[in-house]
């Protein structure tokens, strides 16, 4: 089972060919670009479908993060991921940033009970979710506000995980300083999350309509200029 797996929903630009019967990632690219995704990504799946030798007819599915993060970013490997599904006929997985460190936390720490998952979200704002030390979801994914954080923890709580975590005022250790876990954990993600391939944003957009430019509609009867 060769799953094309893609991340463009925060700094990098990743991609991996993985074996989910196996559990093995056959090939990846991670690079940290910051933006400029949308030149870059079909340039990396290309180099990890030739690392591997493979073809996108060898493909049985795609996994893509859809979230929170990046707003262009999002959109990129989405329409991505998409569009390969469609022209292959082949089903796609939608992942969050938050399930994919969930999942390396779980990889990678000794975490022996329920954890959060934070990750900076901007604009005074933090996107949050909490995890058993399995890596089930014990809530929905929200936004809260950055310097209130905290407050929305469990009591629970012996670890936190992302580029949020050590801005936390609580005598919690911190681990794995990402907006996102790395391609090989997106890609396990894949296997125990499983979402529509649609972008979650968690808050609005940074740009917004700029209502004072609009031209008047033209009433009904009237003569157009």
């Amino acid at each position: 089972m060769s799953v094309l797996v893609i991340d463009t929903a925060a700094r990098f630009c990743s991609a991996c060919l993985y074996d989910a019967s196996a559990d093995t990632i056959l090939a990846a690219r991670e690079e940290e670009i910051g933006r400029g995704h949308a030149e870059r990504l079909m340039g990396v799946v290309t180099d990890v479908m030739g690392e591997a030798g493979a073809a996108f007819g060898d493909l049985t599915g795609l996994t893509v993060t859809i979230g929170p993060g990046s707003f262009t970013g999002i959109r990129v490997g989405v329409a991505a991921a998409r569009g390969i599904a469609v022209a292959r006929d082949l089903p796609v997985t939608g992942v969050t940033t938050l399930e994919s460190l969930a999942v390396q936390a779980v990889q990678q720490t000794d975490v022996d009970g329920p954890f959060a998952v934070l990750i900076a979200g901007g604009r005074g704002q933090v996107f949050l979710q909490h995890f058993s030390a399995g890596g089930d979801a014990l809530d929905e994914a929200r936004a809260v506000p950055e310097d209130a954080a905290g407050a929305f923890l469990r009591p629970d709580c012996v670890l936190l995980v992302g580029n949020a975590a050590e801005a936390q005022d609580r005598a919690l250790p911190a681990a794995i300083d990402r907006p996102v876990g790395t391609i090989g954990a997106v890609a396990r993600a894949g296997r125990l999350f499983s979402h529509t391939p649609s972008p979650l944003y968690l808050r609005g957009a940074d740009a917004k309509p700029q209502a004072g430019f609009a031209l008047p509609r033209r009433a009904d009867g009237e003569d157009a200029a």
